[in-house]
């Protein structure tokens, strides 16, 4: 079996979330943990930290990585989704695993995977899992796909949980509301261990106050300024990084020794140290290009933040995004000024140009529309001047074709 052919059964065999939406999505941890009693428990051979959130907890997970990195501790990640590479999601000290070890995995549990009906995300979390103690990493980061009481990641016992932050996304799966959403996030306070949130919220702060407090488990809130800097672009960042410092603070008093100079450097060297894509990345700078995989309303508030603070003469916007998103509140955010290249990304889920076109006409965004990335983003550059920007986003998959 090449790679590839374990790519395409991985990709068209499985139940994947990401191209096709809420019918792959499980609500229930009964596979993951079949799954890992078959392979001897892995999850439970390592140390690990657990980071859920709407937004920002892939950040917050590579910063963390890069950080137990410079002490020179074993350090895996596992992260999702991935932008180019499948490889992207398993890490261990930056490096992805490699194509010969996903080939093995398949190939030696492929029964299992169709005799408990897997999804894709169920496989991968216990492909990282398996890789991580057969590696012997000293910790590993774990991040959540989809909310947290009932991924398939919530069967660790981790050094501690993070929660970033709380907004309206995947509303379809996880509830219509913040206070909602938050009690699903929420799952993921284990018993006596410490928990953080990276924000301070009205409508949370009640509701991880309360769990926290049922399971005896220590929770502090971040810090909200910050003074270290890190190689991330995009001021969003700077809540991350007060996350990761609140995080890292948690690990010294458990005895991790993480030193002052351990913690400037890993925030200064992440994209280094963990080959993390897709966050405010500059493409080009002259003419200047930039992607965010930034997607939901607090990913876009935060977006359109960042670029008012940008000087150019006109901005040409790339956008597409999918079916299952709240177009009416994320394009009402979007800049009117700017000058829009509408498209759809390759997947099942992505949004007709069409209907994307008229939705964002009521809100004033004009431009025209492309049948695919690529040739939105090559209209855009024709079309960009010196001291124009051209920004590529609404979606991850769209950054992904970007890059």
């Amino acid at each position: 079996m090449t790679y590839q052919k374990t790519l395409d059964y991985l990709f068209t065999k499985l139940p994947m979330y990401q191209r096709d939406g809420a019918i792959a999505y499980k609500k229930d941890i009964g596979n993951i943990i079949e799954a890992t009693k078959h392979l001897n428990n892995p999850h439970k051979k390592f140390k690990s930290i657990h980071i859920a959130g709407t937004n920002g907890k892939g950040s917050v997970a590579h910063m963390l990585a890069s950080i137990l990195q410079e002490v020179g501790y074993n350090t895996g990640l596992y992260t999702s989704p991935h932008l180019k590479d499948f490889r992207e999601r398993i890490k261990i000290n930056g490096q992805m695993i490699t194509e010969q070890k996903v080939i093995d995995f398949v190939l030696e549990n492929k029964h299992l995977f169709e005799k408990l009906e897997m999804s894709f995300f169920e496989m991968t979390v216990a492909l990282a899992f398996d890789y991580f103690a057969k590696e012997k990493v000293d910790i590993a980061v774990i991040e959540t796909g989809l909310g947290g009481r009932l991924d398939s990641t919530n069967i660790i016992n981790p050094e501690l949980s993070i929660i970033t932050n709380i907004g309206l996304d995947h509303t379809n799966l996880l509830g219509n509301s913040i206070e909602e959403i938050a009690m699903e996030k929420a799952g993921i306070i284990k018993k006596e261990t410490a928990i953080i949130i990276g924000k301070e919220q009205a409508e949370t702060k009640g509701i991880f106050k309360k769990v926290s407090a049922t399971k005896n488990a220590p929770l502090y809130f971040a810090d909200k300024i910050t003074i270290l800097n890190t190689d991330l672009k995009g001021s969003y960042q700077e809540e991350n990084i007060c996350t990761t410092i609140a995080a890292i603070k948690q690990l010294q008093s458990l005895g991790w020794n993480i030193s002052d100079k351990n913690i400037k450097n890993g925030l200064g060297k992440v994209v280094k140290n963990t080959g993390i894509i897709g966050r405010w990345q500059t493409l080009s700078e002259s003419p200047k290009i930039i992607c965010d995989v930034g997607h939901n309303e607090d990913g876009i508030k935060e977006i359109v933040k960042q670029l008012n603070k940008l000087k150019y003469k006109k901005l040409h916007f790339v956008y597409g995004t999918v079916n299952d998103k709240n177009f009416d509140k994320i394009l009402s955010l979007l800049p009117k000024d700017a000058k829009y290249y509408f498209c759809r990304p390759n997947i099942q889920r992505g949004l007709s140009t069409d209907d994307l076109q008229r939705k964002a006409k009521k809100y004033q965004l004009l431009g025209n529309s492309f049948d695919s990335v690529d040739n939105a983003i090559y209209r855009a550059k024709e079309n960009q001047k010196e001291e124009d920007i051209l920004f590529i986003g609404g979606s991850t998959f769209v950054v992904a074709e970007a890059l």
